[in-house]
């Protein structure tokens, strides 16, 4: 069996990593011209810790992450709503990271060259379209760097190029752009110092505003200072950006005033927006689930499946997970058509329901009951919501997003680890 594999993000470079583990050959098509270490902070939870380490990646990415301890939330004054262990603090046998985007990518895409081959990941090439023939997927690529296109063909073409995936395009043509959920995020990564104990994740405010920060490294600068990560978010009035000002720099005039009282016991976020010296912006964005990812020897993984918003810190998590859930159905069957349907129903339901479960904040819909309850304060936050509501929210998440550690601990390996 060979394998196709469209995208060198995440879920693309892991997904080649995890075939070639079982004997699989693959090839990763990128569309870009050059892998560079673009992105932000992101959050691998436990259960993509465990498949990395089973890949034999674990101390390459714990030497570039910060591992995360907790995770706690507060209202737009700073109180405490909601706190709880992460990682192992949390009982699971593998920690949270958080990291750089960027360095995740380079180090997958370092692996990847040295267990496949260093022709095993072309960059700049486009995927144009694809189709069967004589038993195997035939697809065509622009080729960004030698000019004209290029053709291959294998027994699977896995579709892994995100959110505006042109392989899910030819598989729903009439989709259009992504739903946009009517709030931007003004995202940048900064050296400041450690907050809450250096090794915490933080979310403040509710639906309509609020920041999320987290370091993801230490400073390069070798001070004591961190990589830190922030976010922030706010319902706007206008209508989506254009795609190609997705990720763009914007001054921070743009929201400033919106936080300029958000200055905490714990945390000064006017100072630290003022210091930061690149801000980027994204819209808030997700596609509507759909009922189908395989269609014969085509099939989608991580944000060309299922893109969802950033709630609950999922979605690169779950890129990883699907990668080692096909790469169990490809050995579970010597039909690669039914590896790849047993892959589709198997996976699928879960991430739309953590999908919509994103819609609706997820974990942080605390957040928006202490905004609603008290959106002037609180005391004591047990007299807002009931520390067995408050568990009751986490605790449903947690299950329907595969993060229950007594479950991910004693199940069974995806696939032999190395």
């Amino acid at each position: 069996m060979k394998a196709m594999i469209v995208g060198g993000g995440i879920s693309g470079l892991t997904m080649a990593l995890s075939l070639n583990q079982v004997g699989i050959p693959a090839v990763v098509y990128e569309s870009v011209r050059t892998v560079t270490p673009l992105g932000v902070g992101i959050n691998l939870q436990p259960n993509a810790v465990r498949e990395l380490t089973e890949l034999g990646l674990g101390d390459r990415v714990a030497g570039v992450a910060t591992a995360t301890q907790a995770l706690a939330f507060f209202n737009k004054f700073g109180q405490p709503v909601w706190r709880e262990p992460r990682g192992r603090a949390a009982g699971f046998h593998w920690p949270q990271y958080s990291i750089h985007r960027g360095k995740l990518q380079l180090l997958l895409a370092e692996a990847v060259r040295e267990r496949l081959g260093p022709d095993s990941l072309r960059p700049g090439h486009h995927f144009l379209r694809s189709e069967e023939r004589g038993g195997k997927v035939a697809a065509r690529f622009e080729d960004r760097i030698g000019g004209g296109t290029v053709e291959d063909a294998a027994d699977i073409l896995i579709g892994a190029d995100g959110i505006h995936s042109a392989v899910r395009r030819q598989l729903y043509p009439g989709e259009g752009e992504p739903n946009f959920a009517g709030q931007i995020l003004w995202r940048a990564a900064m050296p400041a110092a450690p907050f809450l104990g250096g090794a915490t994740m933080a979310i403040a405010g509710h639906f309509h505003q609020r920041a999320v920060l987290y370091p993801i490294g230490p400073a390069a600068d070798g001070s004591d200072k961190m990589l830190t990560n922030w976010i922030a978010q706010m319902t706007v009035a206008t209508a989506a950006p254009p795609r190609e000002d997705w990720n763009r720099k914007v001054d921070k005039e743009r929201f400033f005033d919106a936080f300029r009282d958000w200055r905490f016991d714990w945390l000064d976020l006017p100072q630290l927006i003022a210091d930061t010296a690149e801000i980027f912006e994204f819209p808030l964005v997700d596609r509507h689930p759909v009922d189908r990812w395989s269609f014969s020897r085509v099939t989608l993984i991580g944000d060309a499946a299922h893109p969802m918003q950033p709630t609950g810190s999922q979605a690169g998590s779950q890129a990883i997970v699907d990668a080692r859930i096909l790469t169990a159905e490809l050995m579970a069957s010597s039909d690669p058509i039914e590896a790849l349907h047993r892959y589709d129903q198997k996976r699928r339901p879960t991430m739309n329901d953590v999908t919509l479960r994103n819609r609706n904040l997820g974990p942080e819909a605390a957040l928006q009951l202490a905004e609603e309850r008290a959106p002037q304060g609180f005391k004591h936050i047990e007299e807002v919501i009931p520390r067995a509501e408050l568990e009751q929210i986490s605790r449903s998440f947690q299950i329907a997003a595969g993060l229950d550690p007594a479950m991910l601990n004693d199940r069974p390996s995806f696939v032999a680890p190395r």
